[in-house]
């Protein structure tokens, strides 16, 4: 570990002080950094990538069988525009985005449902992404869904009758 080396000269008559040299031998510590670095790697949880949970049903039922009240159908376009729908009226269909209004028309169609049927939690939302939307509007739709308590949900492929109602 440690040793002191005692070394004496003496010149003449008189005699010198002793001189000490320490050496310090520092093995020990490098094994002790070692295990210290070995400790905390194994400690520490590495963070893992947080991803968005899509649950898929096994069989669900056809969505285009549902109930037309209980449906509001939202096609995803470009540049952020939500174009959207209530039940099978495609005629009336009318155009949003995210910042200005998507909450609001489907906590409406929420409380349509409640008060139509009594049961909001059966609002269902089939979400239609275009081949001009982007995967940030996926995510925000669906992140849309999860704020709002929207427990059925479909994400579906467009008809070409919906493609041609939107602008492009």
């Amino acid at each position: 570990m440690g040793e002191i080396t005692i070394s004496s000269k003496s010149k003449g008559t008189k005699p010198e002080r002793k001189k000490l040299s320490t050496r310090v031998d520092l093995t020990p510590m490098v094994d002790l950094g070692f295990l210290l670095i070995t400790f905390f790697i194994f400690t520490t949880t590495m963070d893992s990538p947080k991803a968005m949970a899509l649950k898929l049903p096994v069989n669900s039922p056809d969505p285009s069988k549902a109930e037309a009240d209980k449906t509001v159908n939202l096609l995803l376009g470009k540049d952020d525009k939500i174009w959207y729908y209530h039940g099978v009226d495609i005629d009336k269909i009318n155009s949003t985005d995210f910042s200005k209004g998507i909450r609001k028309i489907i906590i409406d169609k929420i409380n349509l449902v409640g008060e139509k049927y009594r049961k909001p939690n059966e609002t269902i939302v089939l979400i239609k992404p275009t081949q001009f939307s982007s995967y940030k509007n996926i995510v925000d739709i669906l992140d849309e869904m999860t704020i709002n308590g929207v427990t059925r949900r479909v994400l579906m492929e467009p008809t070409e009758q919906e493609i041609e109602r939107i602008p492009r």
